[in-house]
């Protein structure tokens, strides 16, 4: 019973963080559901999957209201999006073979060090060379795959990859949010596929569940994410967003800590 009032809570909070920053919510999310998926007692070698699993099928919702939000404020480059996608694709289903193939405690360990790297980027606010312009259609590909293999193994949109990039090549922080958010949505389609399929004929998986997907999860964050990410992409728009930041870098890096922690101890 905590567990389904917690996935909308959380799912909601994950909506306005997705808007506000352009991160798709999985950042907040797969934490949650590390903890939440613990405390059910799912099998310790499936619980990270299944959160970074949950975590891009739940993204798939929540970057469709993001973006149509950030759209309607003319912040969407849909050509980078077009440009980019095709590496996303490829790099995030590729990633999720990759994901399968590894330990959870691995995956716990390399998503907590991605938090403390996101939250240094945050904190230490890298400007770009004003020269500096976005690559050609194959740099374009190839920073798409990465993004891609990246996202998968931690189950987030790519925000907190996508989002530094465009703006290290100079567009606007809002313009970068809104494409950001776009561009979660490839990320997550082919995540999800991706551990449905690696996911499929694993036995022992908790029900109901589809692969490495939590139905109950998916359902109880995605519903409520998409209905706060509006707002979050209202307060980007408004808000300062270097403070913000740096309130999100040290959350980062509380549960980035705690997660090393459990690793360790």
């Amino acid at each position: 019973m905590i567990s389904w009032v917690l996935y909308p809570l959380f799912g909601a909070l994950a909506g306005v963080i997705a808007g506000l920053l352009g991160v798709g919510g999985g950042i907040v999310v797969v934490p949650v559901l590390v903890f939440l998926f613990t405390l059910q007692g799912f099998p310790p070698e499936f619980v990270m999957k299944m959160a970074l699993g949950t975590s891009l099928a739940s993204i798939m919702f929540t970057s469709i209201s993001s973006f149509q939000a950030h759209h309607r404020r003319g912040a969407v480059h849909w050509d980078i999006v077009k440009a980019i996608t095709p590496g996303i694709l490829i790099g995030t289903f590729g990633g999720t073979y990759l994901a399968a193939a590894l330990s959870g405690t691995f995956l716990t360990a390399f998503f907590a060090c991605f938090l403390y790297y996101v939250a240094i980027q945050m904190l230490l606010n890298f400007k770009p060379k004003p020269s500096r312009t976005l690559p050609g259609a194959a740099g374009m590909v190839g920073m798409g795959g990465f993004i891609g293999v990246i996202s998968s193994l931690v189950g987030i949109g790519g925000g907190t990859l996508s989002v530094p990039f465009m703006t290290w090549c100079n567009l606007p922080m809002h313009h970068a949010i809104g494409t950001s958010a776009a561009i979660g949505f490839p990320i997550a389609v082919a995540g999800t596929v991706g551990y449905i399929v690696n996911g499929w004929s694993v036995a022992g998986l908790p029900s109901p569940s589809v692969g490495y997907v939590s139905i109950p999860a998916l359902i109880g964050i995605a519903v409520f994410s998409m209905l706060t990410a509006p707002f979050g992409a209202k307060l980007a728009h408004k808000l300062p967003v270097p403070v913000l930041k740096k309130i999100f870098a040290v959350f980062l890096i509380a549960t980035a800590t705690k997660m090393i922690w459990g690793v360790i101890f």
